[in-house]
């Protein structure tokens, strides 16, 4: 069995998630290609996901990639993850992923809320037309059309966290797990997460359609393993949120062949992936919390050290904003109401590489400029950051 160490695990990092400053690019769809999807629960995870990647940190090709070309599109899939991908990775996440989390959600929705079959099938459609005729429009401008809707159900009641929403925010999170609409710009700045809805086929030109699972699957797997290859099936399990099944059959119909990693653990790469790869040099990364790297594996020890983790890693397991070098984690950064960013390291780096971050955190903070955020997911050491 051919043998794949940490470092060039590490080395293989650098270039195809474009963090050596050799392999980045201003292209947000290659970017994004290139990790697969980007996280987008925060979506100040997507912006400066993509602006780490760039040579030329501006949010402008984003935007145009976004909502001008339109040749990204948010869509939930992965872990019922919402995600920012190409639109060609968008149509077969759906059919592995989102159609089976669109079905499971829609039953316990009505089971939770009491409503019918006919109830929130006639509803959604309703909606979608809505949003087909008046559209662009906000979940807020939709109740103020149909406040008929607006009535407020308490989902989980009698359990530990019941949660009373709105009808309508409620039946437009499902039109989005089927895919019948799109989230298009946000109503404020960058960084707010209420989107403009959209009916999915006007805003994108094609339809992302319900299809069969176990080719997308496998599409996949083969995306995720050119961009996080070599990883252990423990990682893809929890990358996708599939069953062990599911997860042996993809990497079965992918042709993935098997490798020795560091420790003696198997991990798998693709047929026709180079084993080595050339050194990438000395390079330093400002990534946000959630980026795709820092939580592209579940087994992580190659990457981050028990010591470190307890500083970036929230109690749910997300990954707060961290610094890395040369493909591991070294610590941790916060940007503080006045605009300056905070760091902290957790472990010991070279005088160069301390160079090399003073220039990553001048290039974040021309980034943000004038922006203010705080991440959604805090990790242990925002506190200190922030004090």
């Amino acid at each position: 069995m051919i043998e794949i160490e940490d470092a060039q695990r590490r080395a293989r990092l650098a270039g195809r998630h474009r963090l050596a400053p050799t392999s980045r690019t201003d292209d947000p769809h290659e970017i994004a290609r290139s990790l697969v999807a980007l996280h987008s629960s925060d979506p100040v995870s997507v912006y400066l996901s993509v602006a780490a990647r760039q040579r030329n940190g501006s949010f402008e090709p984003l935007e145009a990639a976004l909502y001008d070309d339109r040749v990204l599109v948010r869509h939930h899939a992965m872990r019922r993850t919402m995600w920012v991908m190409p639109v060609e990775t968008a149509i077969d996440a759906h059919a592995a992923n989102t159609q089976r989390i669109a079905s499971t959600e829609r039953k316990r929705t009505m089971k939770a809320a009491g409503w019918t079959e006919a109830f929130m099938e006639d509803s959604i459609n309703e909606l979608v037309e809505l949003i087909a005729r008046e559209g662009p429009i906000t979940t807020r401008e939709i109740g103020v059309l149909r406040p008929d809707l607006t009535e407020r159900v308490t989902l989980g009641a009698g359990t530990r966290n019941p949660a009373s929403i709105a009808t309508h925010t409620r039946l437009l999170l499902h039109a989005g797990f089927e895919a019948k609409i799109v989230r298009g710009r946000p109503s404020g700045s960058w960084i707010s997460s209420e989107y403009a809805w959209h009916e999915t086929v006007s805003w994108l030109g094609r339809p992302i359609a319900d299809g069969p699972s176990r080719p997308a699957a496998a599409e996949i797997v083969r995306r995720w393993l050119q961009a996080f290859g070599p990883g252990t099936e423990t990682d893809l399990r929890w990358w996708t949120g599939w069953t062990a099944t599911k997860t042996r059959h993809a990497l079965e119909d992918v042709g993935a062949v098997e490798v020795g990693l560091s420790g003696g653990s198997v991990g798998y790469v693709l047929e026709s992936d180079p084993v080595g790869v050339d050194d990438p040099g000395q390079w330093v990364a400002l990534l946000p919390g959630l980026d795709p790297t820092a939580m592209g594996w579940k087994e992580r020890a190659w990457y981050l050290d028990d010591a470190t983790a307890e500083r970036v890693v929230e109690r749910n397991g997300n990954i707060g904003p961290t610094i890395w070098a040369d493909g591991r984690i070294v610590g941790g950064w916060a940007q503080r109401p006045d605009g300056t960013i905070a760091t902290e390291l957790n472990r010991t780096i070279s005088a160069s590489h301390r160079e090399m971050l003073a220039v990553e955190i001048a290039r974040l903070a021309d980034v943000l400029g004038e922006t203010r955020f705080r991440t959604r997911f805090p990790a242990p050491n925002q506190a200190d950051l922030l004090a």
